[in-house]
């Protein structure tokens, strides 16, 4: 018996795996994510959430083609932040003003200067603080993200085709 049913399975396995990386470098390894970091991890959740959906739902959802076009969408779009991030580490553009600092400084309330105090600033966008074989961890998100639109995009159409 096959431990893969449904793409989604695989979808599934591959999201909790990207985010269980990011979170051991950021607290295994003390890699302070920056703000382009996180969101990179957003759609990571959204496509558990879908595989999630998909596989504890009702049987006919294991291998719906939208499920599996939303994931792929999700993937693109965070292929679409990755790249952007991977740009901002090489000075080829500026990042967000979060990505900088700029604009944090000050506080409007209370509670934002307390947020600010509570603990350090978060990492800037264009320094890179880990690479392997010269490629940053953004610059790999966009390879298995790029990976993962993709193959969500191929069990979509065989999930169209097979109906």
């Amino acid at each position: 018996m096959p431990v893969f049913r449904s793409p989604l399975h695989l979808i599934l396995l591959a999201s909790a795996g990207a985010l269980a990386a990011a979170l051991t470098a950021q607290y295994g390894f003390g890699l302070r994510p920056c703000i382009l970091c996180l969101y990179q991890r957003v759609p990571y959740v959204m496509a558990a959430i879908l595989a999630l959906a998909g596989l504890a739902g009702p049987r006919a959802w294991r291998g719906h083609p939208l499920l599996l076009a939303l994931c792929g969408l999700v993937f693109l779009a965070d292929t679409g932040i990755a790249s952007f991030h991977v740009g901002v580490e090489q000075h080829w553009w500026t990042g967000l003003a979060a990505c900088t600092g700029e604009g944090q400084a000050v506080a409007g309330s209370v509670e934002d200067l307390k947020a600010m105090l509570a603990g350090p600033p978060p990492a800037r966008c264009d320094q890179i603080p880990w690479s392997l074989f010269g490629i940053s961890m953004a610059g790999y998100n966009v390879f298995a993200t790029l990976a993962l639109a993709a193959f969500s995009a191929w069990t979509w159409v065989n999930a169209r085709t097979a109906r």
